[in-house]
């Protein structure tokens, strides 16, 4: 199947996940972040265990639970802390430095090299998503500001371990894994911290079941897809797309102005996505080609004339 391919489809995820903060305002009840994390992730993953019928097995069971901590039970946890505590801006600036981490632990822990292309595509796509949503009134709290950069390495930790813990089953029985665990870590929280949810409107249900099936289901079969055929460093910078489609969809649905700041953000959004890519298409080219300088001239000339002296001798 075409890298292209693998690359698009993965791309789906993040852009629908830039519609989970309309959804979210539109039609959910507010004040409730860890009750909603849990109610997207728990019944989405059990409903995709019911369809596989299929559980971990051995070190898995560790390992799910892993994973289902760092790319859903903390990364949302510290998401909501630092979009309550900080500007939305601040905050999707703040996570956006995701990119450079996956960069770094891919190095450590996959031995990944580390391209230069790939660190000037990252810090791009962090230019582009803070020209989309920051403002000059941005204030920062400190607290905020941590709790955004933990979300950053969590989810960019989960990615990296995504890629080195592929578990011999298909993508489909991966994310419902994963669901399961996060959720299922979420519950001791939400009980402690949060109050329970007043009667739901349709309204509220409609969001709910679209957060689950759509915004975590669904897209994180394509995200973890991606991630067990595409390097992390490929993968991640796919995330800027989130707040890209979150600014397109406050334009057209909600009516909220487009300045020529943010447009050039979404250009600088696109062009960091085109060249992480870029960056990796590159490298088995170029690996080639230093492959064939050190080859000595003649060297294919004189194994074909071994192989055809070998056969004359048999």
């Amino acid at each position: 199947m075409p890298r292209s391919f693998d690359i698009l489809l993965t791309a789906i995820a993040p852009a629908i996940w830039g519609s989970t903060y309309l959804v979210t305002t539109e039609l959910l009840p507010a004040g409730y972040p860890l009750t909603v994390s849990l109610l997207r992730a728990l019944p989405a993953g059990l409903l995709l265990l019911l369809l596989v019928r299929q559980l971990p097995h051995g070190i898995w069971w560790a390992r799910v639970f892993v994973l289902g901590a760092l790319n859903f039970s903390i990364f949302w946890w510290m998401l909501f802390i630092s979009a309550y505590r900080l500007p939305g801006g601040v905050a999707a600036t703040v996570g956006a430095i995701q990119p450079l981490i996956v960069i770094l632990l891919a190095r450590l822990l996959l031995g990944a090299p580390v391209r230069a292309l790939s660190v000037v595509a990252a810090f791009g796509g962090l230019a582009g998503v803070a020209l989309l949503i920051l403002t000059p009134q941005a204030a920062l709290d400190p607290v905020g500001i941590v709790a955004g950069l933990a979300g950053a390495l969590s989810m960019a930790a989960g990615t990296v371990l995504t890629r080195r813990w592929q578990p011999p089953v298909s993508p489909l029985t991966f994310t419902a894994w994963q669901l399961t665990a996060g959720g299922l870590l979420l519950i001791p929280v939400v009980l402690w911290l949060e109050p329970p949810l007043p009667h739901l409107t349709q309204a509220n249900l409609l969001g709910f079941t679209y957060l689950g099936l759509i915004g975590a289901a669904f897209t994180y079969i394509l995200w973890f897809r991606g991630i067990s055929r595409l390097e992390p460093s490929v993968v991640s910078p796919l995330g800027f797309l989130s707040p890209m489609t979150a600014v397109i969809l406050g334009w057209s649905v909600l009516g909220q102005s487009l300045s020529l700041a943010q447009v050039a953000g979404m250009a600088a959004v696109l062009a960091s996505v085109w060249l992480s890519q870029r960056a990796q298409q590159k490298a088995p080219a170029a690996v080639e080609a230093a492959v064939a300088i050190r080859r000595p001239a003649g060297s294919s000339v004189r194994r074909s004339a071994g192989r055809g002296s070998a056969r004359r001798r048999r």
